[in-house]
């Protein structure tokens, strides 16, 4: 998101010495470059990885093509794109303190980035939705929550989000009325994102304060839900309860325990995205003077959230850590894998 020159001591450069107009750029010396290449590097290979396994258990195990699990896998590919499109070309630039790779790369590669984002609060909110049927209204949630309908919102998703992230940038809307401005931002060698204060407030509200305004709404009114459920099994003697009434129960159990695990996740990824969103919407009235460094900080502070995922669902889903061993294991590869049960019933 934020492309700029972060600085420690060092030698002052230019990203192209013979070019007229280059960028300059601040040379970091070899200990810090060493440490920075092997962390940022582990941090997009345990995204990468992460999420393709994810997006493998997923798209395999016929027990999890279910709604709420299309979700999660499109949710995995955004994370898996950010991981192995955006975060190596954003490494480089921070490390190198240049972008080196174009200036039609630079649009495709921030549009593409903010696209990741858009898109994943979007499914956020739609897995928010997905669970609130599935808490509040179990009895309606099959027929409210088909596969059509998640298609549909996984559709929405990707296309609002493409449409704002790539109409924004490649339409120039950010730095419209800042044209005399920006030509201190434009040099050879750089890549920055710079908007005007129209568009970061419009942009933040719409695709971030708003929907995690909803989101949080949601997940609190599930979780009054599930406490109320929790009692009312707890007061129930399951000994007494029919074979239906405990197969309903340990259902419902099923549903809370997701709940919680996608709240804490939509909780994360807010918390990660927040001192970014705050960082952009503050830059245009303090004329764009926010330390280039914080940036870059809060950048991959963001881009991190897409490691932190499969972490969670580790923690959390007994399915995902079955389908882990029996991809690391390579059991995936035997005849009628995919019909193994994740789910206990």
């Amino acid at each position: 998101m934020n492309f700029s020159q972060s600085g420690i001591s060092g030698s002052t450069q230019f990203c192209y010495e013979s070019t007229l107009g280059s960028c300059p750029k601040i040379t970091f010396p070899i200990i810090a470059r060493v440490p920075l290449y092997l962390f940022l590097g582990a941090a997009i290979t345990v995204t990468v990885c992460g999420n393709l396994l994810v997006i493998i258990s997923i798209a395999h195990f016929k027990q999890l093509h279910t709604p709420t699990h299309f979700l999660l896998l499109s949710l995995a590919a955004a994370d898996f794109l950010l991981g192995g499109f955006v975060m190596p070309p954003s490494m480089i630039r921070l490390v190198e303190n240049c972008w080196y790779f174009g200036d039609l790369f630079c649009k495709v590669h921030t549009s593409t980035d903010i696209t990741i984002e858009t898109a994943s609060l979007w499914h956020m909110l739609f897995i928010s939705i997905d669970r609130y049927y599935a808490v509040c209204h179990p009895f309606r949630y099959r027929n409210k929550i088909t596969v059509f309908v998640t298609v549909n919102m996984i559709f929405i998703s990707w296309t609002l989000a493409a449409v704002s992230g790539f109409g924004l940038i490649f339409l120039e809307l950010n730095t419209q009325g800042m044209e005399d401005s920006y030509d201190h931002f434009d040099c050879v060698g750089g890549c920055f994102v710079v908007q005007n204060a129209a568009s970061a407030i419009i942009t933040s509200l719409l695709f971030f304060y708003i929907p995690g305004f909803v989101m949080i709404c949601i997940y609190l009114k599930i979780f009054l839900v599930a406490r109320k459920h929790a009692r009312s099994i707890r007061d129930t003697a399951l000994a007494r309860q029919t074979a239906e009434e405990k197969k309903n129960t340990t259902s419902l159990k099923r549903e809370i325990k997701a709940a919680k695990t996608l709240g804490i996740t939509m909780g994360v990824f807010l918390v990660c995205w927040l001192p970014i969103v705050i960082c952009f919407n503050v830059d245009p009235f303090i004329n764009n003077s926010t330390p280039p460094i914080l940036l870059d900080v809060v950048v991959w502070f963001a881009y991190l959230n897409s490691a932190f995922n499969p972490f969670i669902y580790a923690l959390f889903y007994n399915w995902f850590r079955k389908a882990f061993r029996v991809i690391i294991f390579g059991k995936i590869f035997q005849n009628d894998s995919s019909n193994i049960q994740l789910l206990t019933n």
